[in-house]
């Protein structure tokens, strides 16, 4: 052993003897090898080193693999179904709003607006989306349809808990307020509340009230015509809806500089009517005064140019088309839909019947006495008892003998009588552009019975609306030309462009003149005969008066129908009043009316005054 080491020094073996392997000593397990002096062998690398190098190659492997499925996936989403996705959820945000087009106006014939469309809102609710309201920065914190209540009542002018009740549901469209003004509208929008929204709607509205309420009629609550012109022309008067498509967010409102694309709505055309909204209250003023004064179950009251346009129809019973009420479900406009026995003003037919065959003229002479007894032995009477009168034609019409009326009557065929009250319009529906028109009733003769053939002579077993009736008078004042009555002048486009209503010819009934010899005699029934009470200061006045009995309900129907000035006839005015109970005489309740209506509409439409005096026929003979 070598002091100086402490080792032992190896030995070498013999020379010539086999070298054996020299193993070096083991060491304890954990003891650190200790470094050796030299160049030797390289020692061999711990197992732990050994064994880590699989794992780590195994998670770069797994990590490729996921890194590259989600490069495949996002390849897959962006680059392959990533339009299609964005497209469907582009199609899920977006909505669809129906545009209104705005309904037509309906205006008289110097442009007052009878009915128009004015903008409005409806404040909408999604109950679902209501329910997951989150109150921010509200000073009560409520949530849900209690803070949507809160919030919204106050504008809406509601009470909070009886809109909150309305909130709850699940239904995805309730209307909750209808017809709000448009800063209301714009209130509700500030308020960004889920679920709650105002769509534009054109609310009806009819500034007049209740003139001409009868003729203009009302639509219900989606714009849709019900009643009168409004029901009657509702294809030209109402709009093309349009719509607008665009990207809401999750409370259900637009989203600023979102997609969003408008296809126009097309406004409804404007019509103009022929009515004169002063003229037509007068009437209607006039109208429902005498009712009240007679005690008249009703009444009508029709005024016309012979041309057929018609400046009023009033009735008796007013009409406000905002606020129908329970009169929305009869018929408005009575003046088209009633039907009547005429009476005596249906003479106007007989005598134009008579004088166009030739059977009489209007001097011709007739002993008239106060009943007349028919082959069938059935008794006509005249209104009331009298000694035998000699009276002429014109005077037998002037004073409304019933009697007279069948002795010059019974000179025509049944077929002739027949022909003519139909050719005057018996019977057949006038053409009026008003709807629920009766055609009236006008038998033909083999369904006359007993007295007909003689009573349709003085205007019983025919009936006819007060439409018709007038338009009789107007056939007399325009040359004997018999036209379709109408109420619309024409029509406006949404452009603007006025286009007038056409004309029908007309049909030729009577010559000119035997219309003119007709009006003639009309002339003393009011200066001479019993219509006294319709004269006009300053204006000749040609006319009729009629009281016929009513069956259904009983009673009496009095009227008077006559044309002004007689000399250039313009206006003609048929005033009816049923069951009058202070006077069944046309002369006396209905012809009062029709000299204050008529001498209004002359003073209106601006007419001159009568030149001379009338020339009228003798009334009676010696």
């Amino acid at each position: 052993m070598s002091e100086r080491t402490g080792t032992v020094p190896r030995r070498r073996p013999p020379q010539g003897s086999p070298a054996r392997a020299v193993v070096p000593p083991r060491r304890a397990s954990g003891a650190p090898a200790r470094a050796r002096s030299g160049s030797g062998p390289t020692p061999p690398r711990p197992r732990a080193a050994v064994a880590s190098r699989p794992r780590m190659i195994a998670l770069v492997t797994v990590m490729s693999l996921v890194l590259v499925t989600f490069a495949a996936r996002l390849v897959y989403v962006q680059g392959i179904t990533g339009p299609e996705v964005a497209l469907e959820a582009r199609a899920n945000r977006m909505t669809t709003a129906q545009v209104l087009g705005a309904r037509g106006e309906i205006t008289d014939a110097n442009g007052v607006v009878l009915a128009t469309s004015v903008e409005r809102y409806h404040v909408t609710i999604n109950q679902r989306q209501v329910a997951n309201y989150r109150a921010r920065g509200s000073s009560d914190g409520l949530g849900g349809a209690a803070g949507v209540a809160s919030r919204l009542a106050p504008v809406l002018g509601m009470n909070a808990a009886e809109l909150g009740g309305r909130l709850v549901g699940d239904r995805g469209y309730v209307v909750v307020a209808r017809n709000v003004l448009p800063d209301v509208a714009r209130e509700v929008r500030a308020l960004r509340l889920d679920g709650v929204g105002v769509e534009r709607v054109a609310s009806r509205v009819y500034p007049k009230g209740t003139v001409a309420g009868n003729i203009v009629g009302f639509v219900n609550s989606k714009g849709e015509g019900l009643q009168g012109l409004e029901y009657a022309l509702h294809e030209q008067l109402k709009g093309t809806a349009g719509e607008e498509r665009y990207e809401r967010g999750k409370g259900g409102q637009q989203i600023p500089g979102g997609e969003s694309a408008l296809t126009p709505a097309q406004d409804g055309s404007s019509a103009r009517l022929t009515i004169d909204s002063d003229l037509q209250w007068k009437a209607e003023e006039q109208l429902r005064a005498k009712v009240a004064e007679t005690g008249a179950d009703g009444g009508a009251i029709v005024v016309m140019r012979p041309d057929g346009e018609v400046l009023a129809l009033a009735e008796s019973t007013a009409f406000d088309p905002n606020a129908p009420g329970d009169q929305a479900t009869t018929a408005l406009s009575k003046s088209v839909s009633e039907i009547f026995e005429p009476g005596s003003t249906s003479k106007v037919v007989t005598m134009a019947a008579a004088l166009e065959t030739g059977v009489v003229g209007p001097t011709d002479r007739f002993e008239v006495a106060d009943r007349w007894t028919t082959p069938h032995g059935e008794t006509i009477k005249d209104s009331h008892d009298h000694p035998v009168e000699k009276l002429t034609a014109t005077g037998i019409f002037a004073e409304s003998s019933n009697v007279g009326t069948v002795l010059i009557g019974e000179r025509l065929s049944k077929d002739q009588r027949y022909q003519y009250l139909s050719a005057f319009g018996f019977g057949t529906r006038t053409g009026i552009e008003m709807p629920g028109e009766s055609a009236g009733q006008l038998r033909t003769p083999d369904d006359w019975h007993g007295r007909d053939e003689y009573a349709v002579l003085f205007g019983q077993a025919v009936a006819v609306n007060a439409l018709q009736a007038a338009s009789v008078f107007a056939t007399i004042a325009n040359d004997g030309l018999r036209v379709e009555p109408r109420l619309i002048a024409g029509w406006t486009s949404p452009d603007g462009q006025y286009t007038p209503s056409t004309r029908e010819p007309g049909t030729q009934v009577v010559s000119p003149q035997t219309a003119q010899t007709v009006l003639s005699m009309m002339e003393s029934a009011v200066d001479e005969g019993t219509g006294g009470n319709a004269a006009i200061p300053g204006y000749r006045v040609a006319g009729k008066t009629g009281t016929a009995q009513r069956f259904n309900p009983s009673g009496y129907t009095a009227s008077f129908i006559g044309v002004a000035p007689a000399d250039d006839p313009q206006v003609v005015t048929a005033v009816i009043l049923h069951n009058p109970r202070s006077s069944i005489f046309g002369g006396t309740v209905a012809a009062p009316v029709f000299s204050n209506v008529t001498g209004y509409a002359l003073q209106q439409l601006g007419i001159a005054p009568s030149g001379a005096p009338a020339t009228l026929y003798p009334a009676t003979w010696e």
